[in-house]
């Protein structure tokens, strides 16, 4: 209006009025409705997977949708639209002895896993606690609530497992913990040939 009753450029127009010169260049999309915001947001979600309504907002913003970015966000979440959150790969320390794969149990007796637990009583003491599971068929093989357990006690419950089952198991599944590293149990392993599946310690 200002350009052509006073016959002034556009910038200076703009100024005047305090407004951005990109609202005299860019068509405003008005009167869709939701329903068609709605759908536009769906159509962005797919094709840009990796995206968040920030994005939608900026998009939407230069195609001339008339909508700020409360809006935008207000039906993000109405159409229950949402970044899938990136799975954060496990970084593995040292080197194992079990195959690439998981090793997974086939059988009974093929994969026991050992874990330990702490708890403490009334007066404060802590107590250990010593699971030995039997990772195929789920049963609690044995073990061991005592206020110490060293690699000694662990091969000894180890020891009494074997003497009732009448069979040693293929592999133990267990963390790099003291015990469970010590030369106590890796004889043991060794002689019984149970092959296990920890992490050694350290970085290769």
């Amino acid at each position: 209006m200002l350009k052509e009753r006073l016959d002034m450029s556009e910038r200076r127009a703009c100024r005047i009025v305090g407004q951005h010169r990109s609202t005299q260049r860019r068509p405003v999309t008005r009167g869709k409705g939701d329903d068609a915001l709605r759908a536009r947001l769906h159509a962005f979600s797919r094709k840009h997977k990796r995206w968040g309504y920030r994005k939608a907002w900026a998009v939407l913003r230069d195609e001339g949708w008339d909508a700020n970015r409360k809006k935008i966000q207000r039906l993000w979440r109405e159409e229950g639209l949402e970044v899938p959150h990136r799975k954060k790969k496990r970084r593995r320390v040292g080197t194992s002895t079990c195959p690439v794969d998981r090793l997974r149990a086939q059988r009974p007796n093929h994969v026991w896993g050992l874990d330990f637990q702490f708890d403490q009583t009334a007066d404060g003491r802590i107590l250990k606690l010593l699971n030995i599971v039997d990772e195929h068929s789920r049963e609690e093989l044995g073990g061991l609530v005592e206020r110490r357990i060293d690699a000694d006690r662990t091969v000894a419950a180890l020891d009494g497992i074997v003497a009732k089952t009448g069979e040693a198991p293929a592999f133990i599944r267990c963390d790099n913990g003291p015990e469970l590293t010590a030369n106590a149990l890796r004889d043991w392993c060794r002689f019984s040939g149970t092959g296990t599946s920890y992490i050694e310690p350290g970085s290769p």
